[in-house]
């Protein structure tokens, strides 16, 4: 099935309760997760990352390879890109071969950061800071918007022409208004919610700036030299969730703090699957700072997956080939 078919299938309304289930079920042990495969190629700048998983009771298991480049637009191209193999659970043969350039990706990463506030944000926002205004800021906010109604939405982006577009198109899409942010500090200071979306190495949000009451989804800081969030963040956060505890220590802004020595492996407060199944509560108080580290774990590539195949087969869509 290709891109196009796809998006018929599957969109932010149809992600986001899949992907809350599919923490769920991991919390619970109903998910074998194996581990990522990062593979980074320095001379084109590009990134590959390799996740699968099978949520058990399902009737497929999942592949996936999301790759891409940061030096792409300059060659006419998307910066991500990616394919999923799909395999029937029972006898291990492929079932499908999802040709979604990266879409299913952008979604499922897009429902994890709704799911992340649902849970531990503040029910009432008035503002939302964006950092980052590329692909991922965009299902960032259509999916937050669909747990949270802000006011208005800071959006920060390195270039200034790309964050007011980003800012026009956002607030034509959504009816909410967002306005540029002509520095990070101005995106994060006096929001309620913070979305980092950005392949950073260097830290972007500042302590300082972290207010109580404050969430904060950090999102771009999936590989070990990547990091959004100064450690002192981290630091002063009541509660810091990880999507996947092993996963963060190595690749996520826990990971950096860790190896800074302002956190353990034991203040983390919970994976967002524990808080999810109702194991660990979200927020308890409206002066609480939490961060919840999202790397992208492969039960999320899953439960999109298995309502594409599942949609697919139910309504005789995609190509059959005899192999």
């Amino acid at each position: 099935m290709f891109e196009r078919e796809i998006r018929g299938l599957i969109g932010p309304n149809e992600a986001r309760p899949v992907v809350r289930d599919a923490f769920a079920k991991l919390a619970r042990g109903e998910a074998i997760l194996p581990g990522v495969i990062n593979l980074d190629i320095p001379e084109s700048r590009a990134e590959v990352h390799v996740k699968g998983a099978h949520l058990r009771a399902t009737p497929f298991f999942s592949i996936k390879v999301a790759s891409g480049s940061y030096d792409n637009p300059a060659r006419g191209l998307p910066v991500g890109s990616g394919m999923f193999l799909v395999f029937d659970a029972t006898t291990g043969f492929p079932r499908a071969v999802l040709f979604d350039n990266g879409y299913l990706t952008e979604l499922r990463t897009g429902a994890a950061g709704a799911v992340a506030a649902d849970l531990l944000a503040r029910k009432d926002i008035e503002r939302v800071g964006i950092v980052g205004v590329g692909s991922q800021a965009r299902y960032q906010l259509e999916a937050l918007l669909g747990v949270r109604t802000p006011e208005r939405v800071i959006a920060y982006g390195r270039s200034e022409p790309k964050a007011i577009a980003y800012a026009k198109e956002m607030e034509e899409r959504h009816g909410v208004q967002v306005l540029p942010a002509k520095t990070v500090e101005q995106a994060v200071r006096g929001s309620d919610v913070v979305v980092t979306v950005t392949p950073s190495k260097e830290p972007l949000v500042r302590a300082e700036w972290v207010l109580p009451g404050m969430h904060i989804t950090a999102v771009g800081s999936d590989g070990p030299d990547k990091q959004e969030l100064d450690v002192g963040v981290l630091a002063k956060a009541d509660k810091v969730v990880a999507d996947r505890l092993d996963q963060c220590l190595r690749l996520g802004e826990i990971h950096h703090a860790v190896e800074a020595g302002v956190l353990t492996r034991d203040r983390v407060y919970a994976e967002l699957g524990a808080i999810v199944a109702g194991s660990k509560p979200g927020r308890e108080r409206d002066e609480e700072i939490t961060v919840a580290d999202l790397t992208g774990v492969g039960v999320q590539d899953a439960a999109v997956a298995n309502v594409v195949v599942d949609e697919a087969l139910r309504r005789g869509l995609g190509k059959v080939l005899d192999i």
